[in-house]
């Protein structure tokens, strides 16, 4: 007998390849697009941070609080510029000795007011040492200490004395100070709190006259003075040119009365 074949399971076999290689097609198109992903990923990383901001001492003083007046002084002058410039520049570090509020207070009415620009900045820079110096190390220092105020030993001089970094006091011909607790140190900038602004004798010495200019002779003293060395000139003549006829006009007398006496 023969037997009769059905077309079911061919066409179960075809449906069943082109299903599959269907499926194969779409995962081969899609897998390509996970790429980007990983891409933006990796761009979307920030870059590491510094680890650590530059020095800024007005941001120092606020964080510790009270130098309302010694900011506003440091900014107006610039010297806080002037002090974070130092501080990537130099390997010596500063020291900075900061007067609080109260002691600004303390001054005396229209001090800081009846002060110059110029008067200003010196003031600020006569509390910056140009080297740090910890607690323990004052007792090191030669007086007069350098300010970066100057050098001059009668007017800009800073005296201070240390028993071991226990109490730390200084003089400025002035005032007395005393050194109070620390506000900041990070073995480059030292910051010391002080009772007592340090004023300089330079603001209360009064400072030596300038000589004054030679006077300059003008052309008219010269000419009058040649005129007057003229006229006594002339005078000297007249008079030598008078003895002079007076003694002839003698001598003439003297003949004619020899003559009538014969």
């Amino acid at each position: 007998m023969t037997m009769k074949h059905h077309p079911r399971p061919l066409l179960f076999s075809l449906s069943l390849l082109l299903l599959l290689s269907s499926h194969s097609t779409t995962t081969l198109a899609q897998s390509p697009a996970s790429a980007p992903a990983a891409s933006a990923t990796a761009v979307a990383t920030p870059a590491p941070t510094p680890s650590s901001a530059p020095t800024d001492i007005i941001r120092i003083l606020k964080k510790a609080g009270g130098f309302t007046t010694l900011i506003r002084l440091l900014q107006t002058t610039q010297v806080s510029n002037q002090i974070n410039s130092q501080l990537l520049t130099s390997n010596g570090g500063l020291t900075l000795f900061a007067p609080n509020d109260n002691a600004f207070s303390s001054l005396k009415p229209g001090f800081l007011n009846s002060l110059n620009d110029q008067q200003k900045n010196e003031l600020i820079q006569f509390h910056l040492l140009p080297q740090y110096v910890s607690t323990s190390n004052f007792d090191t220092l030669s007086n007069p200490v350098r300010t970066q105020a100057g050098e001059n030993p009668d007017r800009l001089a800073l005296n201070i004395t240390s028993s071991g970094g226990n109490q730390v006091n200084m003089t400025t011909g002035i005032v007395n100070v005393t050194l109070g607790g620390t506000v900041y140190t990070d073995h480059q900038l030292a910051v010391y709190q002080v009772d007592k602004v340090l004023l300089p004798r330079d603001f209360f010495v009064a400072k030596p006259p300038a000589p004054a200019p030679a006077p300059e002779k003008s052309k008219g003293s010269k000419k009058k003075s040649a005129d007057s060395t003229a006229t006594e000139a002339d005078d000297a003549e007249s008079a030598a040119i008078s003895v002079k006829q007076r003694h002839v006009m003698w001598v003439v007398v003297t003949v004619l009365v020899a003559a009538f006496s014969w």
